[in-house]
């Protein structure tokens, strides 16, 4: 019982805090308005809205690429409107990130693509020898890590990118229009694979304009519209603005 009670206040904990907080461009214009969000500890979350909504700047925040104008802003326990210099690259190794285009490493193999995550974080040969082919088995790729990128399909180079973002074991995981290139069924897959992540423990948290898996999916939905959160849905769908 006790570990259950644990559990449960984990999932209660904020990994991603953010209370009024505005961050406008260089010309003055907003980009944020004043938004107040929080993401427990384990929750599956998707961020929709059409371009120019802040989505991108939302999570240039997250990743302390942008600071915000005004108000707090605090990720994985690090407070990043007050953060050093020298603390960013660590705080981002508790983030693991997924994009639209892969950003795969084309002259290393699958395998390699994979370890130079570790390397990164300067973990041991024999770390690397056990975690790299553990992860890619959780992503369906055990038998591919001898393969170029090139000779993959999208939906397998973007398996290899989860892979490196989830090597790290990080706290959160950033999506960001993860299948933005890719089919609708290898679209599917690549989702199913980010529940099953997030079913295991990780925060996920997904940028996305594919709105037939935002409604399949039912999770929780922050549509932003014009730099405001137009609405926050416990179990969501994808709202039509127009």
């Amino acid at each position: 019982m006790e570990k259950t009670k644990k559990k449960s206040q984990a999932k209660d904990k904020p990994v991603i805090l953010l209370e009024h907080v505005h961050k406008s461009y260089e010309d003055g214009m907003p980009a944020l308005v004043d938004i107040n969000l929080r993401i427990n500890q384990g929750e599956f979350v998707f961020i929709v809205g059409d371009s120019g909504s802040g989505k991108s700047t939302l999570i240039k925040l997250l990743l302390k690429e942008h600071t915000a104008s005004s108000g707090t802003v605090r990720v994985s326990g690090y407070d990043l409107m007050k953060i050093k210099r020298k603390e960013i690259p660590f705080f981002r190794r508790k983030l693991g990130v997924v994009f639209q285009d892969f950003r795969l490493l084309k002259d290393r193999n699958v395998y390699e693509n994979v370890a130079f995550a570790q390397r990164i974080i300067q973990k041991s040969e024999r770390d690397i020898r056990k975690n790299v082919p553990s992860i890619l088995s959780v992503v369906g790729l055990a038998g591919k890590y001898k393969a170029n990128p090139k000779q993959l399909s999208g939906g397998e180079q973007q398996r290899v990118a989860l892979a490196r973002a989830l090597v790290n074991k990080p706290d959160v995981l950033l999506a960001d229009e993860p299948t933005g290139n890719l089919d609708p069924r290898n679209s599917y897959e690549i989702m199913k694979l980010l529940e099953k992540i997030n079913e295991n423990g990780t925060t996920v948290l997904v940028v996305t304009h594919n709105r037939e898996i935002v409604n399949e999916m039912q999770k929780r939905v922050i549509t932003l519209k014009e730099g405001v959160i137009l609405s926050d849905e416990e179990r969501g769908g994808y709202i039509d603005e127009n």
